[in-house]
């Protein structure tokens, strides 16, 4: 039975757990949505039904969908504030610590904050206003602009996809919708934070950017989590289009609580001379699942991708990323650095494609892996297909221990193990580091050095 518990604030909506086709209805009406988008999601619920979890990476048959909450909004139907000072102040206390406020101000064009099922507080700079950019979540840009959300919603991940795919699509709940209109190119970042704070709650944030031809955008997320007895579900989906002449970057650093199944889709399609950049960091999580991809669709697009990965006792790291060339004189790098300490599993799963009709192509993959300790393990398992003569695939492979001589070096320098450890681990993850906004580097160094002692 569905049912919803209300606060004494009269404000709080949270829905039973359990996840069945009223539990849908039910969102979808919390949303005000037409008919179509709820369409779009009882669909997907039977594709979710009917399939499997994947049976190539980390086992997941232990999770029980009905154990999970899937909307939960601390603000209820009141949820969205574009006034900082509208917003309740538990809420705020919380993203205060993320320095959300002081962040929008210095460094990004706009901010777009969610907790648990809900964004809670947005804000676009009017400049961008002005240049017709839009910023805001998923669920007004279903409102607002039905047209573009018709247009690219699911179209390069359908539900049809995964499991997990079919399942936030069904019950998706927040995320962004950004559209950078052609030749707009954005100085600032935009900045996206998520917060799972309820306990069993799920989260499934859609996020969809487009970025016409000849326009630029970087967008940031960063996500958290607190630590309960019982596991929490994230499962998102990332869809970037990255039209002609056009770059996007997506930098993220996700810092899940160990409790976290962070079970994510994100892939982007690149057009002819367009370039699609992840950044993306994982610590934290009981498991994670994440490979960003790109399909170069276009001639001359180009994919990146940088990844770090840090597992420590009980945390498997299962990540990656994924390149598929199909235009002539694509071009794609893969840098993967992983790292296992106190136990954990730090595992890259990669898949490079470059199909017959992606002549002159190349593709470069470095994977790197740092191995803290005797009870840590690291296996890496690269998928590589290449259906042309005239193309190039460049894979390179390294796995060490903390070294020894570098170590002592410190040591005599007057720096602890702890400290001369940690000094290591930021050198080996430097490539990742370099591609992040200031404010994320000093962010990734205090969580490293907090993670690492």
């Amino acid at each position: 039975m569905l049912t919803e518990n209300k606060s004494s604030t009269k404000k709080e909506i949270v829905l039973q757990p359990g996840l069945n086709e009223a539990t849908i209805r039910k969102i979808s009406q919390l949303k005000k949505e037409p008919e179509w988008m709820l369409d779009i999601r009882l669909k997907a619920y039977e594709v979710f039904k009917k399939k499997a979890n994947p049976t190539w990476g980390p086992d997941l048959s232990f999770i029980n969908f009905n154990g999970y909450i899937y909307y939960a909004s601390s603000m209820g139907e009141e949820y969205y504030k574009t006034d900082w000072s509208e917003v309740p102040q538990k809420i705020k206390n919380t993203f205060e610590k993320l320095n959300i406020p002081q962040n929008e101000a210095k460094y990004f064009a706009g901010a777009n904050s969610q907790y648990d099922s809900e964004t809670i507080y947005h804000k676009l700079k009017k400049e961008l206003e002005d240049k017709h950019v839009i910023f805001t979540n998923i669920e007004t840009a279903v409102q607002e602009h039905p047209e573009l959300v018709k247009k690219y919603f699911g179209k390069i991940v359908p539900y049809t996809d995964n499991k997990y795919a079919a399942l936030n699509t069904a019950v998706w709940s927040g995320g962004s919708f950004v559209y950078i209109p052609k030749g707009v190119k954005l100085d600032q970042p935009l900045q996206a934070y998520f917060r799972i704070n309820t306990k069993s709650v799920g989260q499934f944030e859609r996020t969809l950017i487009i970025a016409e031809e000849g326009s630029y955008v970087h967008y940031n997320e960063g996500c958290t989590a607190p630590i309960y007895d019982k596991h929490s579900l994230h499962a998102a989906v990332v869809e970037v289009f990255v039209h002609e002449n056009a770059h996007a970057r997506y930098s993220t650093i996700q810092n899940w609580s160990d409790n976290v199944l962070n079970l994510v889709t994100k892939r982007a399609l690149v057009e002819k001379k367009g370039i699609m950049e992840w950044i993306d960091g994982n610590l934290g999580s009981k498991i994670n699942m994440k490979y960003p991809s790109c399909i170069l669709k276009g001639d001359y697009a180009t994919g990146k991708t940088i990844s770090v990965a840090i597992a420590h006792e009980g945390v498997i790291q299962d990540a990656g990323a994924k390149m598929f060339h199909i235009g002539k004189n694509t071009r794609s790098q893969i840098i993967s650095k992983s790292i296992a300490h106190n136990g954990g599993n730090a595992t890259y799963r990669g898949l490079v494609h470059i199909a017959k009709s992606a002549t002159n192509s190349i593709a470069d993959i470095t994977c790197d892996t740092l191995i803290l300790d005797e009870k840590s393990k690291s296996d890496t398992y690269p998928v590589e297909k290449v259906f042309n003569k005239n193309s190039t695939l460049k894979h390179e492979a390294k796995v060490t221990d903390l070294d020894q001589q570098r170590m002592f070096y410190l040591a005599s320098r007057g720096l602890d193990p702890t400290t001369a450890k940690q000094l290591l681990v930021l050198g080996f993850i430097q490539p990742f580091a370099d591609e992040l906004p200031l404010e994320y580097t000093v962010e990734l160094n205090r969580l490293l050095k907090l993670d690492i002692n």
